[in-house]
């Protein structure tokens, strides 16, 4: 039986490639680390920018207060912070996000980038791990994870530190390539993402096996109903997904009640 990314044995799948559980997380730090600074280029070019409308699909989930309450997003691996400057920027004036990335590049980009936006009072940056996060109990009204949790050894806690950390009532999203589901296009989306995909990252940051492994990582990424049922599993309620561009891609959402 083969490992799934969310379990606790001693080895896990790295890409098509096996390697110890307690490695993966060095090698998923060393391809972000290579690709920080083009990284959001990077999915420009590789979805030819299909990934700001799923964003836009998430931060409308998020549906931050548009008043003047207060409201808490925690984004988990966002280290560039887009989806947190999206969510801000669609909320009321008490909105505030927190960016929590294990990659201390990538958060540097973010801090760049909220900068420059005006944002750095709005969003701030914590170095940290998905599996073991550094926040209170029940701290956000709501905890994102935007193409992230399938880098993640352990995803079971990392669901379990997410519910820990909302609020009762909070929701927690979460986007992720998933499993095309229209006849004929698997074909054309393997040719594309095992060929086209790894060219575009050697030619744009010059490192093609980093892209060569976030293609292969979508690949061993659970189905949606069996990331539900880690959901669930995790102590969430209300648990749903609903797939999107032919299931490239799906937004799944659950609940602390």
């Amino acid at each position: 039986m083969r490992d799934t990314p969310g379990n606790t044995s001693s080895d896990t799948h790295f890409g098509f490639r096996q390697v110890p559980l307690g490695d993966k997380q060095a090698l998923v730090d060393d391809v972000f680390r290579s690709v920080a600074r083009r990284y959001d280029l990077m999915n420009d070019l590789m979805s030819g920018g299909l990934h700001r409308a799923w964003k836009d699909v998430l931060v409308t989930a998020v549906n931050p207060s548009k008043g003047d309450r207060e409201f808490a997003l925690l984004d988990v691996a966002g280290g560039t912070g887009d989806i947190s400057f999206r969510v801000v920027e669609a909320g009321g004036p008490n909105t505030r996000a927190t960016v929590c990335d294990i990659n201390g590049e990538m958060l540097a980009v973010g801090r760049e980038r909220a900068f420059e936006r005006g944002l750095d009072d709005a969003v701030t940056f914590t170095e940290g791990n998905a599996e073991s996060l550094p926040f209170a109990d029940r701290s956000f009204d709501a905890v994102t994870i935007a193409f992230g949790i399938r880098n993640v050894p352990r995803i079971d806690l990392a669901l379990a530190e997410a519910h820990r950390v909302l609020k009762i009532g909070g929701r927690f999203l979460c986007l992720e390539f998933s499993s095309v589901d229209v006849p004929g296009l698997k074909a054309v989306y393997d040719l594309y993402s095992f060929n086209v995909i790894p060219a575009i990252g050697k030619a744009v940051t010059g490192d093609a096996e980093a892209y060569r492994y976030l293609v292969e990582s979508i690949r061993r990424f659970p189905k949606p109903n069996d990331f539900a049922d880690m959901m669930r599993d995790a102590g969430f309620a209300r648990v749903s997904h609903q797939s999107m561009t032919g299931g490239v891609v799906a937004l799944h959402s659950g609940w602390r009640l």
